[in-house]
């Protein structure tokens, strides 16, 4: 699952490390605009930690079903 992540987010357009997946939730929410640092976050909204989420999550659901629909159209 970390795979597909990876490679979905490179196909969003982030510099995606496969060797350092942790770093992709900086990477998101410094695109965001979330000050999200390692370490204590306890400052973030709730909102603000969902968008980074969404963003991850929404992406990956999006290739799913785009996957799910294709492979449909093949039967």
């Amino acid at each position: 699952m970390e795979q597909f992540m990876v490679q979905v987010m490179q196909n969003e357009g982030y510099a995606v490390d496969p060797n350092r997946q942790q770093d992709l939730k900086y990477e998101v929410a410094k695109s965001l605009g979330v000050p999200l640092t390692p370490g204590d976050n306890s400052d973030l909204t709730t909102g603000q930690a969902g968008k980074i989420g969404g963003a991850i999550g929404g992406s990956m659901v999006r290739e799913m079903v785009r996957l799910a629909q294709e492979s449909l159209s093949k039967q």
